[in-house]
C-alpha cells in the first residue's frame, strides 16, 4: 500500500485518495462493521433494562441476565476489533497522504525558480500539509464514525417511532445550520492566524539574520518593538481562532440535545400507553440511548466542519505549489560517454553579453576569463539551465534548447564558483549516493595529501566549514570529476590553490579526461598558454582566439595575463 512514486496531478485532492484505494477498501469494510455494530449498544442496553425489570416481576431470572450480558460483551468485542482495524487503517491512510504531499511539495520547490525566502516558505508549507492531512484524516474518520452511524441511528429510531423521530431530530439540522453559518467566521479566523504566524516567522528570521546590521545602525530597539507587536498580533489571532474552534462544540451539543426533552415527554406517553404507539421499558431506553448517541455524533460532525474548513484554508495556500512532479530517477552516470563538440553561435544574454561565438571540440580545454562582472560565471550557467539566452548553442549539431532535461544532464557536468558542499563526509560529498570510489578522485585533485591523517569517512563540518578554501574547491572539483560527462564546466576550480598544486591537478585532468570538452573559467591565467583557445569577455562581448593571438590583438587580455603572472610570482 505504501507508495514511493511521485503522484501525478498533485494539485487535486482526489489524487491522494485514488493512490490509497486498497487501504480505503479495508477502512470501508471495517468501518461499516464497526459503525453498524454500534447499534448493538442501545439495543442491548434496552434489553438489559427490560430484563432487570422483568426479574423484579419474576418474569425472568438472573441466568437470563447473565446470558444476555455475555452475548452483549461478545458482540461489542467484535465491533471493537473492527474499530481497531478501521482506526489503524485511517491513521495509515493519513500518514501516507502526508508523506505523498510532502514528497510532491519538496519536488515542486526543488525544481521551481529559486525563492527569496525558501526556508520560510517550506516551513509554512509543511505546516499546511500537516493541517491538510489532519483534515483528511478527520473527514475519513467521521465519514464512518459520524455519517454511517448517524444513518444507522436514524433508521433505528424510525423503526421504533417515526413521528417522535422526526420531532426530536428537528434540532439536529439546526445544529448543522449554526455550524454552516459559523463556517466563514472560522475560516477567516484561521486564515488571519496563519498569516500572522507567517509574518512572525519572517520577522524572526529577519531579526536573527540581520542582527548585526540593526546593532551597528542602532535600530535594535526599533526592530524589537516591531517584533513584539507582531508577537502580540499572533497571540491574539491564535487565541481567537482556537476560541471559535473550541467553544462551538458545546453549543452544537446543547442544540442537538434539546430533542431529549421531546423523548422524555412523548416517549413517556408511549410507555404508559397514551402515546402514538405502545412501548415497553426496553423500547424507551433503547430510543433514548440511541438519540443521545446521535446527538453526540452531531457535535462530531460540527467539529468535522471546523477541521475541513481549516484544511481548506491550508490547501488553498499550498495548492499553487503542488506542480506536476519531475522524476529524478534518471541516472546520468549510466549513460555511455560520447565525445561532444560544443558550439556557441551569436549567443546573447540580455544586455550582459552579446554575440558570443566559439567552438570547443573533444579533447580541448577552453580558458574563459575577463574582468570582474564581465559574465564569466553567467556564461557557464547557460548550460545548466539557470540563464536564458538568445542565439544558438549546439551539442554535436543538436540545438541545446531542444534537448530534454535528461539529455542535458547526460552531457554536462558543472562545478560552480560556490562549492556547495554537503555537511557530510569527504566520501559522501564525492559519491552523492552512488557506488563510485572516492579515493581516486581525492588523489586526482591532490586532496589525498591533505588527508594523510584523516579518514575519508570523516565529516567536513557544516557545508565544509572544517576545510580551508582551497580544500573546499578541490573537494567540489573531485565531486565533479567523479561524475564527469562529455562537457566539463569548471568555474574557478583552483581558487586558493598554490601554483604547484594547480599544475599537478591540471596535469591529472588532462591525462584522465583526454576526450572531454572542458570549459575552464578562471581569473588565474598561468596555464592559459597551454589551453587550446581562450575566450576573453570584455565590453559586453567576447573574443575567441589562441592565447598567442589574444596577446597580440587584445590589450585588455594582455594586461590581465601579465597582472596574473606577477601575482602568481609573488
Amino acid at each position: 500500500m505504501k507508495t514511493n512514486k511521485l503522484l501525478k496531478h498533485p494539485n487535486q485532492i482526489r489524487t491522494y485518495f485514488k493512490a490509497e484505494i486498497p487501504l480505503l477498501i479495508i477502512v470501508t469494510i471495517s468501518g461499516l462493521i464497526y459503525n453498524i455494530g454500534m447499534l448493538a449498544g442501545p439495543y442491548f442496553e434496552g434489553q438489559l433494562a427490560q430484563c432487570l425489570y422483568d426479574i423484579t416481576r419474576n418474569k425472568a431470572t438472573w441466568h437470563d441476565m447473565w446470558i444476555l450480558a455475555l452475548f452483549y460483551v461478545f458482540v461489542i468485542a467484535l465491533v471493537q476489533i473492527a474499530r481497531a482495524i478501521k482506526r489503524f487503517g485511517v491513521r495509515r491512510f493519513a500518514n501516507d497522504i502526508s508523506r505523498s504531499m510532502r514528497r510532491n511539495l519538496y519536488n515542486s520547490l526543488v525544481h521551481r525558480p529559486q525563492e527569496t525566502d525558501l526556508g520560510s516558505l517550506l516551513t509554512n508549507a509543511i505546516a499546511d500539509v500537516d493541517v491538510c492531512a489532519e483534515g483528511i484524516r478527520k473527514f475519513t474518520t467521521e465519514l464512518f464514525d459520524t455519517g454511517v452511524v448517524m444513518i444507522a441511528y436514524v433508521c433505528m429510531l424510525l423503526h421504533y417511532d417515526w413521528k417522535l423521530t422526526i420531532l426530536c431530530c428537528l434540532f439536529t439540522p439546526i445544529a448543522y445550520l449554526v455550524a454552516n453559518q459559523m463556517k466563514n467566521v472560522v475560516t477567516l479566523a484561521n486564515a488571519a492566524y496563519k498569516q500572522s504566524a507567517s509574518d512572525l516567522s519572517r520577522m524572526t528570521m529577519d531579526r536573527i539574520e540581520n542582527s548585526l546590521t540593526y546593532r551597528v545602525y542602532g535600530r535594535e530597539q526599533n526592530r524589537d518593538a516591531a517584533y513584539e507587536k507582531a508577537l502580540r498580533d499572533y497571540e491574539r489571532k491564535s487565541a481567537k481562532a482556537n476560541l471559535f474552534e473550541g467553544s462551538l462544540t458545546p453549543l452544537y451539543d446543547a442544540i442537538a440535545m434539546l430533542g431529549a426533552v421531546m423523548i422524555l415527554y412523548f416517549g413517556g406517553k408511549n410507555v404508559i400507553g397514551t402515546g402514538w404507539i405502545r412501548w415497553n421499558l426496553a423500547a424507551f431506553t433503547t430510543f433514548l440511548a440511541c438519540f443521545t448517541k446521535l446527538a453526540v455524533k452531531t457535535s462530531h460532525a460540527a467539529k468535522l466542519f471546523n477541521a475541513v474548513q481549516k484544511a481548506e484554508v491550508s490547501w488553498k495556500r499550498i495548492q499553487p505549489l503542488m506542480e506536476e512532479p519531475i522524476e529524478d530517477d534518471f541516472q546520468a552516470d549510466e549513460v555511455p560517454f560520447t565525445p561532444v563538440t560544443l558550439s556557441f553561435d551569436h549567443v546573447s544574454i540580455g544586455s550582459l553579453l552579446q554575440d558570443i561565438t566559439f567552438t570547443a571540440k573533444p579533447g580541448e580545454i577552453i580558458g574563459i576569463t575577463g574582468e570582474v562582472a564581465s559574465g564569466k560565471s553567467v556564461l557557464g550557467k547557460i548550460l545548466i539551465g539557470e540563464v536564458d539566452y538568445a542565439g544558438s548553442i549546439t551539442l554535436n549539431g543538436k540545438e541545446f534548447r531542444d534537448l530534454s532535461e535528461n539529455e542535458k544532464i547526460s552531457y554536462i557536468s558543472y562545478m560552480g564558483h560556490d562549492p556547495q558542499l554537503l555537511s557530510v563526509s569527504f566520501a559522501d560529498n564525492i559519491q552523492l549516493g552512488t557506488n563510485v570510489s572516492a579515493q581516486p578522485y581525492l588523489e586526482l585533485t591532490d586532496l589525498d595529501t591533505d588527508l594523510k591523517n584523516r579518514s575519508i569517512a570523516e565529516s567536513i563540518g557544516d557545508a565544509g566549514s572544517m576545510l580551508s578554501g582551497g580544500q573546499q574547491a578541490r573537494l567540489a572539483l573531485a565531486r565533479t570529476l567523479a561524475h564527469a560527462r562529455s562537457i566539463l564546466i569548471l568555474d574557478d576550480p583552483f581558487a586558493a590553490v598554490d601554483k604547484n598544486t594547480e599544475t599537478k591537478v591540471l596535469k591529472n585532468i588532462r591525462k584522465t579526461f583526454p576526450e572531454h570538452t572542458i570549459l575552464l573559467i578562471s581569473h588565474r591565467l598561468y596555464h592559459f598558454p597551454s589551453f587550446s583557445h581562450v575566450l576573453y569577455l570584455h565590453d559586453h562581448t567576447g573574443t575567441f582566439l589562441t592565447h598567442a593571438d589574444m596577446l597580440k590583438q587584445e590589450v585588455g587580455y594582455k594586461k590581465l595575463f601579465e597582472g596574473s603572472d606577477r601575482h602568481d610570482e609573488k
